[in-house]
């Protein structure tokens, strides 16, 4: 039996924002929040990422 590492540890929220094409505003979005520290002053990103997930929906008839 092998163990994974942390690094080979896949996260599933992440492997899922991989398949909608949208993790690097994901990314982009929680580099603002560390940055600014407070979620709202990152609503450019914050719009710019659910547009991305909104559009990934319609494409694959989920909303």
């Amino acid at each position: 039996m092998t163990t994974k590492t942390v690094d080979e540890i896949v996260d599933p929220v992440e492997k899922m924002l991989e398949r909608t094409g949208c993790i690097k505003l994901h990314y982009k979005v929680q580099e603002c929040i560390a940055e600014m520290r407070d979620w709202r002053k990152c609503q450019g990103e914050v719009t710019e990422f659910k547009k991305c997930m909104e559009e990934y929906n319609k494409k694959k008839g989920l909303s």
